[in-house]
């Protein structure tokens, strides 16, 4: 049976068909989605680490931003608080970092 496609289960669950079905495929590549996001992260600092202040600050912010959305989700299927939280308090700041970075506030 196709997890994916099952109507029955569709028709159960109304608008948050397409959450079920993103944190089933979330769960079914978890490791590889924290991997990915872990090195998106890593690449991130070493490239702030590298050009210093001629980084280009408001992608570097949009990569962080989206590695901590990724790790935070993960991290919620899985029921893990401490990441949870650490991982939101980035997206907090990599918001932030984003409107900074943009110029949308000073």
């Amino acid at each position: 049976m196709d997890r994916y496609n099952d109507k029955t289960n569709a028709a159960n669950t109304g608008s948050w068909n397409g959450f079920i079905i993103m944190n089933q495929f979330i769960l079914e590549h978890i490791r590889t989605i924290e991997l990915i996001g872990v090195i998106m992260r890593i690449a991130s600092f070493a490239f702030v680490s590298w050009l210093g202040p001629k980084s280009p600050f408001l992608l570097i912010w949009t990569i962080n931003t989206t590695d901590a959305i990724m790790l935070s989700w993960c991290a919620i299927l899985k029921k893990d608080l401490a990441y949870s939280i650490l991982n939101v308090f980035w997206v907090i700041i990599g918001i932030i970092g984003i409107c900074r970075a943009g110029a949308l506030i000073h």
